[in-house]
């Protein structure tokens, strides 16, 4: 009985949804942190009547046709790039992005990372590295004797050295957007890399040519909503139990049709 393939695949996909809800779950107070959500197809289908076949010699057709499908997969887990609320943190190497664009990250391996996650620390040269100590592009050197370190929404790193009355300028942030950006491979730690489906970065300066601004002393919170997950997750969980359902009536159907032999 196909009834038992067809519902097995919508308790497979279902439980593929619970573990995309449980990870935005598990993720709401992740940094920067953007949620994903599963979307389904359905399978291939057996036609047993098609529509438009011939029913008479006088050209009469049938206006409707029958066909049976063969159950649902998961065709993607989208990720949401929708902006998540920014939270002062009263650090002042905490730096939130409002609006488009990703920090740019050097990896170990050479290759460059992409981040909404502003938390930054100084290593023991000064550098503006991640709490992995991965290396934020392009570079920016905050002197130890650096005081009133203050980042402009332009992402201007500037401050006072050696006691001079005027600021001096440290670096600048730039920062890289996307055609695509739902198309960046997640690689964990809160970074993403480029692919060929999100297209080349487009290396650009904060508030510019589309760019977002940058604020000092704030954190962007992940996009998850908690009353949504809930609901999805209940709407998760009734599907998958429907499918339970079929399951154990189909089974039942079968084990009639074996009495009757």
């Amino acid at each position: 009985m196909k009834a038992l393939y067809i519902a097995s695949t919508g308790m497979a996909a279902q439980e593929r949804n619970v573990e995309v809800i449980s990870n935005n779950i598990a993720n709401m107070r992740t940094t920067g942190f953007k949620r994903q959500r599963a979307e389904f197809q359905d399978l291939l289908y057996q036609s047993y009547r098609r529509a438009g076949a011939s029913t008479s010699e006088t050209g009469t057709q049938v206006p409707v046709g029958i066909e049976i499908g063969s159950g649902v997969r998961v065709s993607a887990t989208a990720r949401i790039m929708s902006q998540g609320n920014v939270a002062p943190t009263e650090k002042e190497n905490d730096v939130a992005i409002r609006g488009e664009g990703y920090f740019m990250v050097n990896m170990p391996d050479g290759r460059t990372a992409y981040t909404r996650d502003g938390t930054f620390e100084r290593d023991a040269t000064g550098m503006l590295v991640t709490v992995d100590g991965y290396q934020v592009e392009p570079g920016i050197i905050i002197p130890a004797d650096a005081t009133s370190v203050s980042i402009s929404r332009d992402g201007i790193v500037e401050g006072f050295i050696n006691g001079n009355t005027e600021p001096v300028q440290l670096g600048q942030f730039q920062m890289a957007r996307f055609v695509n950006k739902a198309g960046l491979e997640s690689i964990g730690d809160n970074l993403f890399l480029e692919t060929a489906a999100s297209g080349e970065a487009q290396i650009g300066v904060p508030g510019v040519d589309g760019m977002g601004d940058l604020l000092q002393g704030y954190l962007e919170s992940a996009n998850v909503n908690a009353v949504t997950e809930m609901a999805d997750l209940i709407s998760a969980q009734r599907a998958y139990e429907m499918n339970a359902r079929v399951i154990s009536g189909a089974d039942q159907m079968l084990q009639a049709t074996a009495q009757l032999r």
